[in-house]
């Protein structure tokens, strides 16, 4: 790295960083005037406040890092084409590209551990910043409700669970429903119990005091049990727990396996997909950004650094668009979870190759 590169990437660092702290606090500041109500409803002490802030800086720094690389693009280039340094740089025989690259690196590494801190760090404080709103200012309270849970454990068992009591591992009016692989529409067995333990030595549920009930052609045969081993089934305690979570309280690890276990229970998992796939394919968009902005800003304007402003919110705000347009076909199956994931950043990235090739190099 010479002594032009270092200079370059200085500054765009720098924008960088200061854009992405002054959009964050911007960020606090106007949803805590949005809930202040909520917070003087509750008497939020101030570190309860802060501490659900503290929880919800990550999720904003992921949304806001490809604005801020953006705007550091834009600026960075725009005030060295401004001020006839671009213009100097290129007379001494370095091209655009070759002015890029420090900058395509450092965006590239950006992208990179946005990938592990969204897909582990942001979930971890999402999971953590939600149980304080729900303990203390009682949002979204639905969620984490433990009653009345639904589990369809494989393509011809369901389970329905009056209540889960997390502190032990068990579930309380517990009925577990069996049907035909060739007929789903008739059921074959119910198992009725008042409780379902886990038990963490073989892995496995047991069921207590309760009745069996099989159905064949001759009848019913009902038989009462005071334990019953209820056989394989295919989620532990953690699994019911997760089943409240949303998916942006989860990890990459996590809601991986809760999409195989939807699987594996015959459910549509599309939208699980595209949260799954979006993990990896938002995080590209702060370098998609940059090769979009470089080359768009590289062009001498008298416009000013407040159109250059503008530009950056008005790509961000149509980014955003395209994404939750795209999501919207993905969610309901209409489109390939994979391609629903990256097409945004697939569209972006041509039309960033598209000036690139048209501005003067």
């Amino acid at each position: 790295m010479n002594t032009l590169d270092r200079y370059v990437l200085r500054q765009f660092v720098t924008t960088a960083v200061f854009s992405l702290l002054a959009i964050t606090i911007l960020f606090v500041a106007i949803n805590m005037m949005d809930n202040l109500d909520d917070f003087l409803d509750r008497h939020a002490t101030i570190l309860m406040i802060a501490t659900y802030y503290f929880y919800f800086i990550p999720e904003i720094m992921k949304l806001m890092t490809p604005v801020a690389m953006l705007l550091s693009a834009l600026f960075t280039t725009g005030r060295l084409s401004t001020f006839n340094e671009l213009t100097a740089i290129k007379s001494s025989g370095i091209s655009l590209y070759r002015f890029m690259i420090p900058i395509m690196v450092f965006s590239f590494l950006v992208s990179a551990v946005s990938v592990y801190f969204n897909g582990w760090v942001v979930p971890y404080a999402n999971k953590k910043k939600i149980q304080i709103a729900r303990q203390y200012f009682q949002k979204d309270i639905q969620f984490i409700s433990k009653n009345n849970i639904f589990i369809q454990d494989t393509k011809t068992r369901i389970l329905s669970i009056g209540m889960f009591d997390d502190s032990r591992n068990v579930a309380i009016r517990v009925s577990i429903q069996d049907f035909d692989p060739e007929d789903l529409t008739r059921m074959v067995a119910r198992y009725d119990a008042q409780e379902m333990r886990w038990l963490p030595e073989s892995d496995s549920w047991m069921l207590y005091d309760g009745t069996a009930r099989q159905f064949t052609g001759m009848g019913e045969v009902s038989t009462p049990f005071k334990m019953h081993n209820i056989g394989t089934l295919n989620f532990t305690p953690d699994d019911i727990r997760k089943k409240q979570e949303k998916p942006e309280e989860m990890n990459y690890t996590d809601l991986g396996e809760f999409i195989q276990n939807q699987q594996r229970a015959g459910q549509d998992t599309s939208r699980w997909l595209v949260d799954y796939y979006g993990k990896i394919a938002f995080p590209f968009a702060s370098m998609i950004v940059v090769l979009f902005g470089i080359p768009f800003s590289s062009i001498k304007r008298r416009s000013g650094l407040g159109v250059e402003l503008g530009i950056a919110i008005g790509v961000s705000f149509l980014y955003m668009i395209f994404l939750h347009v795209s999501q919207a076909f993905g969610y309901n199956g209409d489109l390939d979870p994979l391609l629903t994931a990256w097409l945004a950043n697939i569209l972006f990235f041509i039309s960033g190759l598209y000036i690139l090739w048209q501005v003067p190099k």
